[in-house]
């Protein structure tokens, strides 16, 4: 399993579901836009403090965002 991967599809799937760009996630989570694509493309290897300010950003528990398919795809909704 990527985790890099698996967290970054969770972001995006959970972004869009909120019908947030990546510029207004970024912009919640004090974070560069560039880096909250990054993520989610699975090219960043974030830190705690990271994924907690955007589990934060979300509105989620930073956990969720761990697990594979723990947020179904917008067809799967």
């Amino acid at each position: 399993m990527d985790m890099l991967r698996v967290v970054g599809t969770n972001v995006k799937r959970i972004r869009e579901s909120k019908n947030l760009s990546q510029g207004e996630l970024a912009h919640i989570a004090g974070l560069q836009r560039s880096y909250i694509g990054d993520v989610e493309r699975g090219h960043r290897n974030l830190t705690l403090e990271s994924l907690g300010l955007i589990a934060t950003a979300l509105e989620i528990h930073p956990g969720i965002l761990l697990f594979e398919n723990a947020f179904p795809q917008r067809s799967q909704i």
